[in-house]
């Protein structure tokens, strides 16, 4: 029972395991760019909640000094997290527009056959 305990009470680290572990899978095996990407939008999902999981503290205050409260919660991951959010917004969009030009210049997004394509030249 206290081993169903400890999996019940820790379900967001399993979730984050799940997330790295299939965005991981996703960018190792498929050849699809576009997959590849998606792949590493979960792995990245993924580093957010492992991030964000010990910045909540349970009956913690916003960092306001007051004498009315003695345990506050810890602002500093949820604004990296924010940051990171920007930061994997804007390298998904340059990743995307790789593959558009890519697409234009091999007329595939398939790793294969543009490593295929590149041998036979």
């Amino acid at each position: 029972m206290d081993l169903l305990y400890q999996i019940v009470a820790h379900y967001n680290h399993w979730i984050t395991i799940f997330l790295m572990v299939s965005g991981l899978y996703i960018v190792v095996s498929r050849g699809n760019m576009v997959k590849k990407l998606v792949g590493l939008g979960l792995f990245q999902t993924s580093v957010y909640l492992l991030y964000l999981t010990p910045g909540k503290i349970l009956g913690g205050t916003p960092p306001v000094l007051s004498p009315d409260f003695s345990v506050y919660s810890n602002p500093l991951p949820h604004v990296l997290i924010l940051t990171a959010i920007v930061v994997g917004v804007a390298t998904l969009a340059l990743g995307l527009a790789l593959v558009v030009r890519i697409n234009e210049e091999f007329g595939t997004i398939e790793e294969d056959e543009i490593f295929a394509g590149d041998e036979d030249e």
